[in-house]
Formats: structure tokens, sequence, C-alpha cells
């Protein structure tokens, strides 16, 4: 894709979008970035990228959504669902808002940041490529799913799903957040992580590679068990050890992201 005055709309710049805005702006790429925060304009400006509030809710969007979209071709959707703080949300319809207005745009191509989360954990582990269809049980792993669907199926502009794994960097790191819990389940499934700085440097390439119409399952390709990393981890950072729920058999799955380190000619940077 041409970089210079390329119009890319980052819906939802918080920890990984704010970041992706600023290498894409950086590249040469005309940024437009949203944000649910009036606090969070000024970080968006500061940036080089153009700050919009917008809201989606299940019956409306707040925020001037038609400015927000207009003259842009490329548009990364880049929302959790976000049914961890709130189980009844139907982020469903909240995307289902947003159609109307990427249809009657000048958008071409959506990236839409999803989840390996759409597929479920099971032993013995299978490895999960993209053929393999999404079989989660959750509720935010089938609202992903759905939302997927619907985006695939929209003729007005080609979509690619990217399902990330585990995201981290050396700030935001799961192993922080298991420092010191007991009874830690499924101790020997394997960990599918990926470094934010990998997750940017993949969208740049499907951006620059116009790898539209397509899924993608994003992982770094070393999948050590839960246990082993994660105490690891600790040790290395001086954090209490977690301790796990020795229980037979653990559950989990390998995350397979060769199709897209083939498709794109990428090769993953940052270790676990």
């Amino acid at each position: 894709m041409k970089v210079k005055n390329t119009k890319i709309s980052i819906l939802g710049c918080g920890w990984l979008g704010l970041t992706l805005g600023e290498k894409l702006q950086a590249s040469g790429y005309l940024i437009k970035g949203s944000t649910t925060s009036e606090s969070k304009l000024i970080d968006l400006n500061e940036k080089g990228i153009l700050p919009f509030i917008v809201c989606l809710n299940e019956t409306n969007i707040e925020g001037n959504i038609e400015e927000f979209l207009l003259n842009s071709e490329v548009l990364i959707i880049n929302i959790p669902p976000g049914l961890r703080k709130n189980p009844n949300k139907n982020h469903v319809a909240e995307i289902a808002q947003l159609m109307p207005y990427i249809e009657k745009s000048t958008v071409k191509y959506v990236l839409y940041v999803s989840s390996t989360s759409v597929y479920a954990d099971a032993f013995p582990f299978p490895t999960i490529t993209e053929q393999i269809p999404p079989n989660g049980t959750l509720e935010s792993a089938k609202q992903l799913v759905e939302i997927e669907k619907s985006l695939k199926e929209n003729t007005n502009f080609k979509t690619t799903i990217l399902r990330f794994s585990g995201l981290f960097d050396a700030h935001r790191h799961p192993g922080k957040i298991l420092s010191g819990r007991v009874n830690i389940q499924n101790p020997e499934a394997p960990v599918n992580l990926i470094h934010k700085d990998d997750c940017i440097g993949i969208i740049q390439s499907i951006i620059e590679k116009q790898l539209w119409d397509a899924t993608l399952n994003a992982s770094y390709p070393n999948h050590p068990t839960k246990k082993e990393y994660y105490t690891m981890y600790c040790k290395k950072h001086h954090l209490a050890l977690p301790k796990f729920k020795n229980e037979s058999p653990s559950k989990g799955k390998i995350i397979d992201g060769s199709k897209l380190a083939q498709l794109l000619n990428y090769e993953y940077k940052t270790g676990l």
C-alpha cells in the first residue's frame, strides 16, 4: 500500500492502539485515533494522532463517527469485548452499530483485532491452525466469532481477522499477575503469548502488503508449560512464585502462527 497520504482510522487507542498509531504515523501514514476518555485526547495528539472521542453502545454511537472515518482507507477495530467487567454486555450489538457508518464511508479495508480465545482448551493439547473452526465456549469467544463472521460477510469492504494470543511487554506481563497466586489451574498447558512489538509489526506488514480478506492466528512459536514459564519468569524478576494446582490432565492448546509468518514473510522478533 502506498504509504504517503494513506489515512488509517484506529478505533480503540488503548495500550496497543496508542503505540500502534504512533508507529504508523512515524512510517508516514495519516492516523486518526479514538478513545472513550477526554483525558486521553492529549496523549493521542502528542503522538501525532488526530484524536476523536468515540463510544460504542448497544443502541447508538457517541461521538463524531462520520468525521472519524472520513477519507480513511483502512479501519483498525481494536476494542476488546469487555465482558469481564460487564458479563451482560452485548459487544455484537455495539459493533453492529458501527456497520452502517463503515458502509457509507471511504473505508475499503477493515482489520479486526480478535483473540485466540475463540478456540477452546482441550486435552490432549490440539495444535490450532486457521483451518480449525472456532469452538470456544465462553460468552466472549462466542461474541468475537459472531463479530468476525459479520465483518467477513460484509461485501462493502474487505476484512482481515487477526487473532492474537496473550499480549505482553516488559511492563504488562501475565507473570506479574500470577506472581504469588495459589491453585493456578492447568500447569502443564502450553503458553501462547505474543509481544506488543510483534503485534504492531504484524499489523503494519498486513497494511503494507495488503493482505486483506484473510484470517490469521498470531503467537510466538515457543510454547513452554505454564508452570515452567511463569515460575522461571518470577524467579528471574525476583517475584513471589506462583503455586499451581497439580490436577491431571491439564487442558490447553498450541496456537500455530506459521501461516501468518509465511504469507507476510514475517519473522517473530521478540521472544518470551
